[in-house]
């Protein structure tokens, strides 16, 4: 039996992922994302620093073709350990 998604594709999607407020992590996230959807523009990148701004929240937008290219997605960010959490 294969599994059927709720969604429907190519869709929309944002993902999220938390990390410390660094440089660093928003050019790795960045990059583990564009390895599955290839270049995104910046326009699809919104972040929002934590109140005393060690933390940041990074939302990236992406186009998702199939549910196999978000779970890689998340498969890498999850497993990233500048990545403390992906949503």
């Amino acid at each position: 039996m294969s599994e059927e998604s709720l969604l429907e594709f190519p869709c929309s999607f944002p993902v999220k992922m938390m990390g410390r407020n660094t440089a660093e992590f928003r050019d790795t996230v960045r990059v583990l994302v564009e390895k599955h959807t290839g270049p995104m523009n910046d326009e699809a990148i919104n972040d929002a620093v934590s109140r005393n701004g060690n933390f940041v929240s990074i939302t990236i937008t992406v186009i998702a073709l199939s549910q196999q290219q978000l779970d890689d997605i998340y498969r890498d960010l999850s497993s990233h350990d500048d990545v403390l959490m992906a949503l």
